[in-house]
């Protein structure tokens, strides 16, 4: 039966491998039909003025594959669940179609039979998708944030940090901040008392993250209480929690979901810095990931009865009546790996998602009619 795994594996990928592209397409055509201009006109800045010709639009076209290829690659982590229900579906219907499940039904082969391939085949894809996760996106994730108009431009644009407080209560101000150099400009650190009000202020022009701590350059302390507390001295370096990858999270959205799973650790080796409710939020992040890889895999097994069957009859009304069963699942997995469950750890609530769907995978395994 090898033979038969292979052959129903390939086609499994290859339907996956169509769905994506004919995805892709249909959401960068959509965004560029909406944003042509944008993109116009992020092409002319980089050209020199040049409005119009073919290298205008040889650049507008470069300017629009610079701003899509790493969202098409966080994209596809996103999308592989639903892709695989996809490619499954139409995998299942052309083996219909050539009465390929009768044939092994009449050759004494269990129906269930054909699930081994879909499941084999959807462990490499998710093993792919987590090496996408940890090795490829976050290497490209100062280029995910980007809008339109910052298209062609390799990093993002200095902006400023707005009052942020850190895990020590400290507040932390800059009026820039360069995301691809890590630096601040004209920094402000404040300690406040337990009435939240300033006692002291640390001013720097320039600061730079290296080691763990922000290094600042020449600052100077001021006391604003009667009683002297806060900074005694200047100092010359200011251990927060508040690092590039977290001002970069929270100033861009999306790029939280852009880091590995050793970032999110480096920033819960330090839980003294981080308040109760960001530690949980990191947790669900940092475990998430999997939850959602098994939610993927159990609704293939769900998927089961409504697409595995002896003969090609009804194969449009299982289809729409399994397709709400299988979006509210992997929707369900995707919602339940990243909320946050009253009275669980994180650790615990972002798993519950697939322990709910585990009897329903094995209920869908035996309903399988061979």
């Amino acid at each position: 039966m090898r033979l038969l795994d292979r052959y129903i594996a390939r086609q499994f990928v290859l339907n996956v491998v169509v769905l994506f592209v004919i995805l892709f397409c249909f959401v960068v055509t959509v965004d560029v039909s909406i944003n042509l201009r944008k993109f116009a006109k992020a092409a002319t800045e980089i050209s020199g003025g040049e409005t119009t010709g073919v290298r205008h639009a040889v650049v507008t076209t470069l300017v629009i594959i610079d701003l899509w290829w790493p969202r098409l690659i966080q994209l596809f982590n996103y999308l592989l669940g639903l892709v695989m229900m996809g490619a499954m579906g139409f995998t299942c219907v052309q083996l219909l179609r050539n009465r390929e499940f009768l044939a092994m039904v009449s050759a004494g082969q269990s129906l269930q039979r054909v699930l081994r391939p879909f499941i084999i085949a959807g462990i490499g894809l998710s093993v792919v998708q987590l090496v996408n996760q940890e090795l490829i996106v976050p290497r490209i994730a100062p280029l995910l944030p980007r809008q339109h108009r910052d298209a062609g431009q390799p990093t993002l644009d200095v902006s400023k940090v707005p009052l942020i407080r850190d895990g020590n209560g400290r507040l932390l101000y800059a009026s820039a901040f360069d995301p691809a150099e890590g630096t601040l400009t004209d920094v402000f650190i404040l300690e406040t008392n337990d009435e939240g009000r300033a006692v002291a202020v640390v001013r720097a022009p320039e600061a730079a993250w290296v080691d763990e701590a922000w290094e600042l350059v020449d600052p100077v302390a001021e006391t604003r209480s009667l009683t002297p507390t806060g900074f005694p001295v200047a100092p010359e370096r200011f251990e927060t929690n508040i690092n590039p990858t977290l001002l970069r999270m929270n100033q861009y959205k999306g790029y939280r979901e852009a880091l590995s799973f050793r970032q999110i650790g480096t920033l819960l080796e330090r839980p003294e810095l981080l308040d109760e409710a960001a530690e949980a939020e990191y947790e669900r992040l940092r475990w998430g990931r999997f939850s959602v890889v098994l939610t993927n895999l159990l609704a293939l097994v769900i998927a089961a009865p409504f697409f595995i069957t002896r003969v090609p009859t009804g194969v449009l009304s299982r289809t729409i009546l399994g397709a709400p069963v299988l979006v509210t699942a992997l929707m369900g997995g995707v919602l339940g790996a990243s909320a946050a469950i009253p009275g669980l750890p994180p650790l615990v609530g972002v798993f519950i998602p697939p322990l709910i769907l585990l009897p329903l995978a094995i209920a869908a395994y035996g309903a399988v009619k061979t």
